[in-house]
């Protein structure tokens, strides 16, 4: 559903004030209910869903480390902290208001984002022809939302909103996001496009390249014909990006004959991601300890 549908409007208002007014974790099983169409149980999780959900409501809203690099900006700090500043993506500038861009100042072409959701991204390929106006109060618009009250990520609530200014790396881009377990590479997913991944071809993978038999029925499906030359580095690289967590998926993108780092998520599809075959979410789980976790948390109760 596009953004500027009424009725995603709606739900996003609707959405807002049910954060208000339930708790998390009642909002997270009704949710489920809708999206997955069964029951999720958040005191003994053991699906993928079920054990995401589990983090995102009891260690990653007080959790720093998460809050830090689930920022779009800020994320940038860990990176090149681990040694990969190599492949972030060149920044033009950042600001904290719309107001203080400074358009003259930017090339012809660039990417605006917002640091404290997803799909928070404009693209500009010909400034000259493009409304600096818009884009603002676009931008404006963005920073006001909690992006974590719609679909209970609260991670996302506790970052401060920020404006980026990448490098445009061109239209033929394609993304490998890798599944990581208790810092270990596991799966990944191929999609065409970076942009807005509502817009998105996927096609789940193991790391040898053959293709899962997991669909996506939310997307259109995805083929690859052969893996990067620098493959095994790439995979590497999300190996160390992800050491520090029980899970995330590491996000790249190929651009121009190399990849970049393009975000760290903690909750794919808010701990909501619809399986096809419904048995992955299960083995999924399996692959996922979060019992250090769970002891930490029944300790501090």
């Amino acid at each position: 559903m596009e953004r500027d549908n009424i009725l995603y409007k709606i739900r996003r208002k609707g959405q807002v004030i049910a954060h208000k007014l339930f708790s998390d974790k009642a909002m997270c099983k009704f949710y489920s209910r809708i999206l997955l169409k069964k029951k999720v149980d958040l005191d003994n999780p053991k699906t993928f869903n079920e054990k995401v959900q589990w983090l995102k409501i009891n260690d990653y809203d007080t959790n720093s480390l998460v809050i830090q690099c689930a920022d779009k900006y800020r994320v940038r700090q860990y990176i090149e902290g681990k040694g990969y500043d190599n492949i972030l993506v060149p920044l033009i500038g950042d600001w904290e208001k719309p107001d203080d861009i400074d358009w003259n100042k930017l090339p012809n072409k660039f990417v605006l984002k917002c640091n404290h959701g997803c799909a928070y991204n404009i693209v500009v390929k010909d400034k000259v022809n493009a409304n600096e106006h818009s884009i603002k109060k676009q931008l404006k618009k963005w920073m006001k939302e909690d992006f974590g009250a719609y679909n209970i990520e609260p991670h996302y609530s506790k970052i401060k909103p920020h404006i980026t200014c990448e490098q445009y790396l061109g239209d033929c881009i394609t993304d490998y996001k890798f599944f990581c377990f208790n810092g270990k590479p596991k799966y990944m997913y191929v999609s065409s496009d970076l942009i807005h991944d509502r817009q998105a071809q996927i096609g789940f993978f193991y790391l040898d390249g053959t293709k899962m038999p997991l669909i996506r029925d939310d997307y259109a499906p995805m083929n690859i014909e052969q893996l990067p030359e620098f493959f095994d580095e790439m995979k590497e690289t999300a190996k160390k990006l992800s050491e520090d967590f029980p899970f995330v998926r590491v996000d790249f993108f190929i651009a121009n004959d190399t990849y970049y780092f393009a975000e760290l998520t903690f909750s794919p599809s808010a701990g909501m991601m619809p399986f096809n075959p419904e048995k992955y979410d299960l083995e999924w789980g399996n692959e996922l300890d979060i019992s250090e976790e769970m002891r930490k948390i029944g300790e501090n109760k």
